[in-house]
């Protein structure tokens, strides 16, 4: 049956404005011209050193082995460690026409020799200038009368998710490889180093392009490409350039990074944590531990502080505070927001310089539980002794009920509980009191130290015991 007129009339409407729309197409990037400009700036990085041959093991195993073992061993006895050359390959970029390069400092630890091919297939010795193992960064030099090619430095901070860059380098000693993909990441932390921040993508990354570099579709530097995990597909990071920017400076002026140093050990505010200090929030570094001399003693800053701010810079997460402090200039000033006891506080400190072996603050983490179920016992002085304590100075825990709250908050044998919710305990007694007089259902906090770490954790109260 035919459609009523004014309903033909509609539906021909509708029909003719959606042929006619233009079709909204998502257009990749251009990667040819991209790929062919940047590709002079990047370079292959070869490395040699020198390492002692070591004796071989014995070959055989199983019945009849023993004569020829024997044999092998007769054979090998007194000879020397025969010196062999140990080669590896890495990637690197050049950042200016003076010929710094920016790789990893992974790729050229302990090198006797560094070569760099160029795009154009010239090969030139290169000198470090200098290395900084904790963010695994390395400059090197080389000297070429020619005009060289060079890189732009973009601004990582600006990345997104989802956003399309393009990798290159010299995975598996396959020069001037090209991959593309996308920013799958930000701020990753995979155990690498103290100021892990890793930018993860999904562009091919593999042995050989540590070092070099990850564009953005501007043709500009956002980071360095660093590790991968070997078990994983599509899963590469890299150093976000922002992050490498004044450490390059620095190599390049000195040969070496300098960072602040404030000298406290700091840890996770969970969500147990914050309870008990009547927060709803669990941003913020929990001071657990202020280093005798150290920037943060003089300026005043004290175990239980929550800093929540450095330079008005908030602390999100634990791991902030140290890229922050590392960042600051030795001798300035910084203004660090704290809560303490509930109240805020500004202090003002001065960044002292933190040593080679140094990080500036320690973390530790713990985990949280619900209730509670521990023995103590005095310590006696050998046991104060033993465990680098003051008389009188807290109460060692013997044992944890297995599958207890107390076991889930990451209580163990052997620690030493030094405060409950601020108060020192000193006896079995004291810890006993100080548990009576919490309030049912709240969270209560303790200081425990386990070796050389001091560890704030908590646990809820459901009841009495």
């Amino acid at each position: 049956m035919p459609l009523p007129r004014k309903k033909s009339l509609v539906l021909a409407a509708f029909a003719l404005l959606l042929f006619a729309a233009p079709r909204i197409e998502a257009a990749l990037p251009e990667f040819v011209d991209l790929a062919r400009e940047l590709k002079p700036a990047v370079v292959n990085i070869s490395t040699s050193k020198t390492v002692k041959s070591q004796r071989p093991g014995l070959p055989f195993n199983g019945p009849g082995s023993e004569q020829f073992n024997d044999f092998f061993n007769r054979f090998f006895q007194g000879r020397p460690d025969v010196p062999r050359q140990s080669t590896s390959l890495g990637s690197g970029f050049i950042v200016d026409g003076e010929g710094h390069i920016l790789t990893n400092a992974h790729v050229v630890e302990g090198a006797d020799e560094i070569t760099v091919t160029l795009a154009d297939e010239r090969t030139l010795k290169a000198s470090v200038i200098g290395t900084d193992s904790k963010l695994d960064l390395a400059l090197l030099r080389i000297e070429e009368n020619g005009k060289l090619p060079s890189v732009r430095l973009g601004n990582s901070d600006a990345l997104q998710v989802g956003e399309w860059v393009l990798a290159i380098g010299n995975p598996f000693g396959l020069e001037q490889t090209v991959t593309a993909g996308i920013v799958s990441a930000k701020g990753r932390v995979i155990g690498a180093g103290p100021y892990d921040d890793f930018i993860q993508t999904d562009a091919s990354i593999n042995p050989g392009n540590s070092g070099g570099p990850l564009f953005n579709t501007k043709g500009e530097v956002v980071g360095i490409n660093t590790a991968i995990i070997a078990q994983g597909q599509g899963i590469g990071f890299a150093i976000p350039i922002n992050v490498a920017r004044d450490v390059l400076e620095q190599l390049k002026k000195t040969g070496h990074v300098t960072r602040g140093w404030l000298g406290v050990s700091i840890q996770v505010l969970t969500a147990e944590l914050a309870d008990s200090y009547g927060l709803k929030e669990t941003d913020g570094a929990l001071i657990t531990e202020v280093f005798a001399d150290s920037p943060a003693e003089k300026a005043g800053l004290k175990r239980g502080d929550i800093i929540t701010a450095f330079n008005d810079a908030p602390i999100r997460h634990v791991r902030d505070l140290p890229r922050l402090v590392a960042a600051t200039e030795v001798g300035g000033k910084a203004s660090v927001t704290v809560l303490r006891k509930g109240k805020k506080q500004v202090i003002p400190v001065t960044v002292g310089q933190m040593d080679a072996d140094e990080t500036p603050v320690a973390t530790g983490d713990v985990k949280s539980g619900s209730t509670y179920g521990l023995t103590v016992s005095e310590i006696t002085p050998e046991l104060a002794n033993r465990y680098d304590l003051s008389a009188g100075q807290g109460v060692l825990i013997t044992g944890i009920n297995p599958g207890s709250p107390a076991a889930a908050a990451n209580l163990r044998a052997g620690d030493v509980l030094l405060e409950v919710n601020d108060t020192p305990v000193n006896s079995p007694a004291a810890l006993r009191k100080v548990l009576k007089a919490a309030k049912a259902d709240s969270a209560v906090r303790l200081l425990a130290k386990r070796g050389d770490q001091v560890l704030y954790t908590a646990f809820r109260i459901s009841g009495k015991e």
